[in-house]
């Protein structure tokens, strides 16, 4: 008897959950169910900003998939993803080819820079494991260096971010927590270190409440971050970025850029032939592409759009959870001869971090919350993901429990 083989590709909030629902709705040996990641763990993309700032050691954001996933009931392939034929149902690795009845597309996001000179060479991103511990080393390098240099070049202690959305208000809020360190540690004042947030619009973190903004931004400019808004970067080179603000240039010197403005859907599904909208899938209510009846999308590789809004969710980490619980479902849906239903999001709220036991957020039936109980809420959630992925175990071993400082 032919046993359905699920593919599930990348381990990211929504593949790794897809993963292990399916694991829980069916028995062994009732189905294959294979996943494929690049690396032999998963992790907490929303935690990247903490390990980049040095917050927070990076084996603490990283979970090893062998501790999440049944090997009775998954295969787990290490290798990296190069292209999918879905016309004859497989998936092409560096090292193998694999065959499917269901494949699972989860490959995440990746950078991009809108065409802007020198970002791809010269500025860093929140992106993975590795590129937040470089991050990390490189500020760290440039604190180390700054009394070596013949001539002190405050260009070191510059440190611009480009972007003032999720990703460079957390990062800049977990970076002004590590400076008081930092410059004690390589005996630097701390007033000659500088982090400089380049906003393109007219407001940071956009679709906020504009009173949440305002505090996010009162809260960050009062332990030392500096805004410049309606300023869209033009250049990086490797000692400054350049960019333009009510028509004239200006330039900051700087050896340190994180860009933090712009990512899309991996690469490999346009590429694979797939319909797309800006990279993305469009997906049909159920989470499947609109040509293949086989493959399903999760998180940043979906397009799914709110028929109330007519604009799509944002990509979070929130709705590729909720995602996963549906693909997972309508597997064993298809696999049974059952109809899918379709996937309904539903918002829990969404929380903003600025450094410690600092953020903003909405929760509750659209509740505004702030400060420390904010902060509180933000580590519940963090923890609730925790406990669905792998249990009062996986809580207590990379959970969050630093309420009070």
């Amino acid at each position: 008897m032919h046993k359905p083989h699920v593919v599930i590709i990348g381990a990211g909030y929504g593949g790794i959950m897809t993963t292990v629902k399916l694991q829980k709705l069916f028995g062994k040996g009732q189905i294959r169910i294979t996943l494929v990641n690049k690396e032999d763990y998963h992790y907490q993309t929303t935690w990247l900003h903490e390990n980049a700032a040095g917050t927070l050691h990076h084996d603490r954001t990283r979970i090893p998939i062998k501790e999440v996933v049944n090997k009775d009931k998954v295969d787990f392939i290490l290798d990296t993803v190069v292209s999918i034929n879905p016309e004859e149902k497989k998936v092409k690795l560096e090292n193998s080819e694999l065959e499917y009845d269901m494949l699972v597309i989860g490959l995440g996001f990746e950078k991009t820079t809108f065409g802007i000179p020198g970002i791809d060479e010269h500025a860093f991103s929140i992106e993975s494991i590795n590129s937040a511990r470089l991050i990390r080393e490189h500020l760290e390098y440039n604190f180390a260096n700054y009394h070596y240099d013949k001539e002190k070049d405050n260009a070191r202690l510059n440190i611009v971010i480009g972007g003032g959305g999720f990703t460079g208000m957390e990062f800049a809020g977990e970076l002004i927590n590590r400076i008081p360190e930092l410059s004690a540690e390589y005996d630097i004042e701390k007033a000659l270190v500088r982090i400089i947030i380049l906003e393109a619009s007219s407001t940071v973190l956009q679709g906020f409440d504009p009173q949440l903004i305002e505090y996010a931004m009162t809260s960050l400019e009062s332990r030392g971050v500096e805004f410049v808004t309606n300023a869209a970067i033009k250049e990086c080179t490797s000692d400054s970025v350049i960019y333009e603000k009510d028509g004239k240039k200006c330039e900051i010197p700087t050896k340190t850029v994180i860009w933090s403005a712009g990512v899309q859907a991996n690469g490999i599904v346009e590429q694979s032939g797939f319909e797309t909208n800006r990279g993305k899938v469009e997906v049909r209510t159920d989470l499947r592409t609109p040509e293949f009846d086989d493959v399903f999308v999760v998180g940043d590789c979906a397009m799914v759009v709110d028929k109330e809004t007519n604009r799509a969710f944002p990509p979070t980490a929130q709705i590729a959870i909720q995602q996963s619980s549906v693909i997972a479902q309508n597997i064993k849906a298809l696999i049974e001869g059952k109809a899918t239903e379709p996937f309904k999001a539903k918002s829990l709220g969404t929380v903003a971090s600025l450094g410690h036991d600092d953020a903003i957020g909405v929760v509750l039936n659209n509740r505004k919350v702030f400060g420390w109980k904010a902060s509180v809420m933000k580590k519940i959630i963090d923890n609730r993901y925790l406990f669905k992925l792998g249990g009062f175990g996986l809580v207590m071993k990379k959970g969050k429990f630093n309420f009070f400082y």
